[in-house]
């Protein structure tokens, strides 16, 4: 059984998102219920055996064991677990409407959901006695800020380095457009 197929028999289908087809293509629509009431389509995902997606703040907050005065009972909006031909990739995601939330919280957030997946990790290695699952995947950590906001064309930069930590976060302004190839480089 793949790492993907044991994660969407593990995880609850009510904190997942599903892929859309759109002309022959994969995309998804993450959505910030109300009151932030926004989303943002990225095009281009996976098939829908090689990749989930999870919204990680469903999961109840720590709170009532870990204090919180670190910031470790934050988590980011969303991860998308992938494992393609290409690639074996987990995408944390968080969102802002504006400006809101400072970098040293953005930070957490994407911890959290870093901490969030290792979780599952061990859920899959002990529960699903799979000593090898989400093995391999690489990290990438994206902060998506003032999509409410006209939007301007999505670029990396050329020099950026590679965002696979918390603190190294791809920061997109003003989203359009965006890919899951261009989210994941």
């Amino acid at each position: 059984m793949s790492d993907i197929a044991i994660l969407k028999e593990m995880i609850n289908t009510a904190a997942t998102l599903p892929l859309e087809d759109r002309h022959g293509k994969k995309q998804v629509i993450l959505r910030e219920p109300p009151p932030a009431n926004y989303a943002i389509t990225i095009y281009g995902m996976p098939q829908d055996d090689e990749a989930i997606i999870i919204k990680a703040d469903a999961f109840s907050s720590p709170k009532a064991v870990f204090q919180g005065e670190h910031g470790e009972c934050k988590r980011a909006d969303f991860v998308i677990i992938a494992d393609t031909d290409k690639r074996k990739v987990i995408l944390c995601l968080e969102m802002k409407a504006g400006k809101g939330g400072t970098e040293a919280e953005i930070i957490q957030q994407l911890k959290g959901c870093q901490c969030f997946v290792a979780y599952c990790r061990e859920i899959g290695r002990v529960f699903w006695n799979q000593p090898n699952f989400l093995k391999g995947y690489v990290y990438r950590f994206v902060s998506i800020r003032d999509i409410s906001i006209s939007k301007k064309p999505t670029r990396l930069p050329s020099n950026s380095p590679t965002h696979d930590r918390p603190d190294r976060m791809l920061k997109i302004s003003s989203p359009h457009h965006l890919t899951f190839d261009f989210l994941v480089k």
